[in-house]
């Protein structure tokens, strides 16, 4: 019961965390594009220290090389771009955690469910009725449903979120390189 209400606040919690809302504000997005098409690079530096997310990180990784070079700004970008996933992919890994345990804990139920019926049976030496086996094969049944019904959820939920981040990662990935653009060099024709 504690794992199926902790698993439900983690699904809960990240599925509104990890929106593209808050992974990256379009409100945010269009700001930076404005600022980035006026030339207003420090004031871009500014929204996105004061407005940490996904997308402000990476775009910040990249206008910190900005004197540097272009190929430099790329590598940052995708540096960030790791480390944002690595962090999400982070959190989700609690959510791997408990799939993989519930149905554990559902299996060690079940052990224990059968150690009693047999138990019931030495104890009757051989003579147990179905109905003094009941208790310790339900029990055995149950904590296997049990583990099956935080595990099966919690793992499709998984799935889910992790697939919108994915899909996030990559759009946020491909707006970051367009608004980059600008600053790769001319080539001489």
């Amino acid at each position: 019961e504690a794992l199926s209400v902790v698993a439900l606040t983690l699904i809960v919690k990240y599925a509104m965390e990890m929106r593209k809302t808050k992974l990256a504000p379009p409100e945010v997005v269009d700001e930076i594009e404005a600022l980035l098409e006026a030339e207003e690079y420090q004031e871009a530096m500014e929204v996105c220290e004061s407005e940490p997310c996904f997308f402000t990180n990476v775009v910040a990784a990249g206008l910190a090389k900005i004197n540097i070079g272009f190929e430099t700004m790329e590598h940052s970008i995708g540096e960030m771009l790791d480390e944002e996933n690595t962090k999400i992919n982070g959190k989700l890994s609690w959510l791997t955690l408990l799939a993989a345990i519930a149905p554990m804990l559902g299996l060690l139920g079940t052990v224990q469910g059968m150690i009693g019926a047999f138990d019931q049976i030495a104890a009757s030496k051989g003579q147990a009725t179905p109905d003094q086996l009941a208790d310790n094969i339900s029990m055995a049944l149950i904590t296997t449903l049990l583990g099956l019904m935080v595990a099966i959820p919690v793992t499709s939920a998984y799935v889910v979120i992790r697939n919108r981040v994915i899909a996030t990662s990559i759009e946020v990935a491909a707006v970051v390189e367009d608004m980059f653009e600008r600053f790769r060099p001319k080539s001489k024709a």
